[in-house]
Order: C-alpha cells, then sequence, then structure tokens
C-alpha cells in the first residue's frame, strides 16, 4: 500500500466506519443485523479491491 491509501483510510474510511458502527449499535432490535451487514461489505469492498489491483 502507498501512502496515499493509508492516508485515505486513515481519514475517511476509519472514521467512516467507526461512525456506522455506533449508529447501528444505538439501535436495539437490528443492531446485530446491521452489523453483520456492514462486516459484510467492508470485506467484500476489500476483496473487490485486491482483485481489480491484483494485490498491488
Amino acid at each position: 500500500m502507498n501512502i496515499p491509501s493509508l492516508i485515505f483510510y486513515a481519514v475517511f474510511l476509519v472514521p467512516f466506519v467507526v461512525f456506522l458502527i455506533w449508529l447501528m449499535r444505538q439501535d436495539k432490535r437490528k443492531g446485530k443485523t446491521g452489523l453483520i451487514v456492514l462486516a459484510i461489505m467492508v470485506i467484500g469492498c476489500i476483496a473487490y479491491m485486491y482483485w481489480k489491483t491484483q494485490g498491488q
């Protein structure tokens, strides 16, 4: 990974995911479902990124 990617993750992606986790935990009825969907989306996006860039 290069430096611009790390800066993007640190400034935008990590706070966004933390905010989404906090927001989904506020909903007591569907909080666990939302967290599972979020985890699947994050894993899917990372896999797609590696697939498109061939791990570079």
